[in-house]
């Protein structure tokens, strides 16, 4: 049994449904004698949440104690655009689908811990991934004293087998499926899919074409493109073929198109932060688009030193996220820099889908910096003298050659 000073009294726990927090709600009942609170999350994983609900009042949870909520708006509006306007991919591919949902739910945990006078929180990650350090880092970000309790590095569980043995013992329902070993574990939320694990683990075998949940194979889709308009306003979409959507039903339209065009898979191997490396296939198939179709905006709005400074600091932006400062000082300073860049992203890109590629076909914008008349090789209306590039040239070389009768002398 845990033991802790002060007692836990009343912990609000990070609550699926499913096999292993159903165990971990009855755990938390039973070795700490704790009044749970469940809360759980619609981030879009796909899957019906209401008998979430049945099942912590089946295993005695108050019914003022479960909290069941609908967080997709808030989720992409607050987490997923604010990301994306930095063009945010962690080590060049992944999009951050599983790490950018992790503050929103620690967020709502410590929110409805203090509504409700609990004292503790409690996540069901593992002690060897990413995600224990993404809930806790949030945890302590906005609740410097509250007491985290991870029954993964705590219990005395040596295998699936013991907590089946428990789940049994407490009454707790196991399905069929879950009494033999899952192929790979997936974690969902309405920006991508992500599968890890047992048949995965081999990074040198391919993924078996059933693992993929969110897309149908590129070479299945359909042999003609499809080509829509996506509208931009300071640096977020707001519409797709001119009709004005909400941030939350925009992603799931992006969804559906990257879907059905085979849109947004990866085959990864990523440095987790606790210092091993691992495989993951993943399904972003309207943020693989949005990405393109940001890139496109921005290219015609933003000028050079803004564009390049925004991609130097990208990869610090991404591993903030990725690492689970999401909190952090740091991570706010830089999505004030970003978010400043994109007053004047604002306006149209033509997108097109084909056989898991996104091409950018036009962009337009009232803000654009192309001025078709300085590029064009026909004589324009704007002066451009030709022999002004001598000096430039001659001054960005003059290192160089410095550099170069050096050399010679040598």
């Amino acid at each position: 049994m845990s033991t802790t000073n002060p007692p836990i009294k009343k912990v609000v726990l990070a609550y699926s449904g499913g096999l292993d927090t159903s165990i971990i709600l009855k755990w938390l009942q039973t070795e700490y004698g704790a009044e749970v609170v469940t809360f759980t999350a619609d981030l879009g994983q796909g899957e019906e949440i209401e008998p979430a609900r049945a099942k912590a009042l089946a295993a005695g949870v108050k019914p003022e104690n479960v909290f069941i909520e609908d967080l997709r708006e808030e989720f992409v509006r607050d987490f997923v655009f604010p990301m994306f306007r930095a063009n945010t991919v962690y080590e060049g591919q992944y999009l951050l689908g599983t790490s950018i949902a992790r503050p929103l739910i620690a967020k709502r945990q410590i929110e409805i811990a203090r509504q409700t006078g609990a004292d503790a929180v409690s996540h069901g990650a593992t002690g060897k991934g990413n995600d224990q350090v993404r809930f806790e880092l949030g945890y302590y970000a906005l609740e410097p004293d509250i007491h985290v309790i991870a029954p993964w590095r705590e219990w005395d569980f040596k295998s699936r087998e013991a907590l089946l043995d428990f789940a049994e013992k407490h009454q707790i329902q196991i399905t069929k499926d879950k009494r033999g070993e899952a192929p790979f574990s997936v974690d969902a939320n309405l920006l991508h899919s992500s599968s890890e694990g047992k048949v995965l683990e081999d990074p040198a075998i391919e993924a078996p074409e059933f693992v993929h949940m969110r897309t149908i194979s590129p070479e299945d889709a359909p042999d003609t493109p499809t080509i829509f308009t996506m509208d931009f306003e300071g640096g977020d979409p707001v519409a797709i073929d001119g009709e004005k959507l909400t941030p939350a039903a925009l992603l799931t339209k992006l969804n559906k198109l990257g879907h059905d065009n085979g849109i947004g898979r990866l085959d990864l191997v990523e440095n987790r932060f606790v210092g091993m490396k691992s495989r993951g296939v993943y399904e972003t198939p309207g943020g693989t688009i949005l990405l393109a179709a940001h890139r496109g905006i921005e290219s015609i709005t933003l000028d050079r030193g803004s564009m390049h400074l925004k991609d130097e600091l990208m990869p610090k932006y991404a591993s903030l996220i990725y690492n689970g400062f999401w909190f952090s000082p740091e991570r706010e300073m830089l999505q004030a820099a970003i978010d400043y860049s994109q007053k004047k992203v604002t306006g149209q890109v033509r997108v097109k889908l084909y056989k898991g590629n996104v091409t950018v076909i036009g962009r337009t914008s009232p803000y654009s910096l192309y001025d078709q008349d300085l590029v064009t090789f026909e004589e324009g209306k704007v002066a451009y003298d030709h022999r002004d590039a001598a000096g430039f040239i001659k001054l960005n070389a003059l290192r160089l050659r410095v550099a170069a009768k050096r050399d010679r002398r040598g």
